[in-house]
């Protein structure tokens, strides 16, 4: 048993708490029956296994996407469902700047090369600054505005798409808006994805995409491995449609030894952990603890829910 916050109604709240690692599917479909809550990371969480607890109140993502929880059944079955908005952003976005200056200045190469005894100096492509570049910020949400502002602070033309902000708002920000993403990649040095992966997004970046861009053009991904169309990618980067890539997801995690993108000097990887740093992991966890506790007291911020017309109906 935990104290863990004060409540109105009496002096303390005492909860039982399990802190485990990742669990495996089964282990969690199975601590989920008799939960009144749960945080989770990366697990996915079904329609059957939200179905099937008995007492499930709220889910707290411990993250800002949501793509592995089943929204829907959520909402069917009354749980609300958190995420940690705000928490990430800087540390997503600086990482977004260290696979575009990875990319830009070949360091893995590089490091490689200086470690082997090769010093290698120009051989293959050339590095580039980012001053001067045009980059197509793909998303304006907490993450992507961020970026735009530290792509500025590099000297670099910002382009900004994203349905959801009107273009005076972006111009207003002091970027360029650029409301047919498809219309603006044949202007963009860099594409930075910052979008969240549903539906629309799914698969969103694919050969007709490529195609579009400009043949020493760069694509940065630290949003969801699924919105970029994969096998197109390896063809882009192995025909020369795109000249390079930064990658911090990939569709499958962990990726299957043997990748065809692995074979490929022109991409920097990082294993999905733009969230990694220990600053980050620790206003996550303040705040992904912070949203079950809130929610158990009656006063969660309806900013940090996914679905708040939970909320809504449980006052009605």
């Amino acid at each position: 048993m935990a104290l863990l916050a004060p409540r109105k109604d009496i002096d303390a709240v005492f909860l039982t708490h399990d802190f485990r690692g990742p669990p495996m599917q089964d282990e969690l479909a199975e601590a989920i029956r008799d939960a009144d809550g749960v945080m989770v990371g990366l697990e996915r969480v079904p329609a059957a296994m939200i179905e099937s607890g008995r007492k499930l109140r709220v889910i707290s993502r411990f993250g800002v996407g949501y793509d592995s929880v089943d929204v829907a059944a959520c909402t069917r079955q009354n749980v609300l469902l958190t995420v940690v908005n705000g928490a990430n952003d800087l540390s997503v976005a600086e990482h977004t700047m260290m696979l575009m200056l990875g990319v830009a200045r070949r360091m893995v190469e590089y490091d490689t090369s200086v470690r082997a005894g090769t010093w290698m100096m120009q051989s293959g492509r050339r590095m580039h600054e980012l001053a001067g570049k045009t980059v197509l910020v793909i998303g304006y949400g907490r993450i992507g505005t961020r970026v735009a502002r530290l792509c500025a602070a590099f000297g670099m033309k910002v382009m900004v798409t994203d349905p959801a902000f009107p273009t005076p708002r972006i111009a207003a920000d002091g970027f360029i808006p650029a409301p047919d993403a498809l219309a603006a990649l044949p202007q963009a040095d860099v594409v930075t994805l910052h979008c969240p992966l549903d539906s629309v997004t799914r698969g969103m970046v694919n050969a007709a995409f490529f195609k579009r861009m400009k043949p020493t053009a760069w694509l940065i991904n630290t949003a969801r491995g699924p919105i970029v169309d994969e096998p197109a990618l390896v063809e882009a980067l192995a025909r020369g449609t795109i000249e390079a890539a930064g990658l911090d997801v990939l569709s499958k995690e962990p990726v299957p030894a043997g990748h065809p993108l692995f074979a490929m000097p022109n991409v920097v990887f990082s294993p999905h952990n733009a969230t990694a740093p220990l600053e980050c992991f620790a206003k996550m966890s303040c705040r992904a603890a912070q949203n079950l506790l809130d929610f158990l007291d009656g006063v969660i911020d309806p900013g940090y829910t996914v679905n708040p017309e939970v909320l809504k109906r449980n006052a009605a």
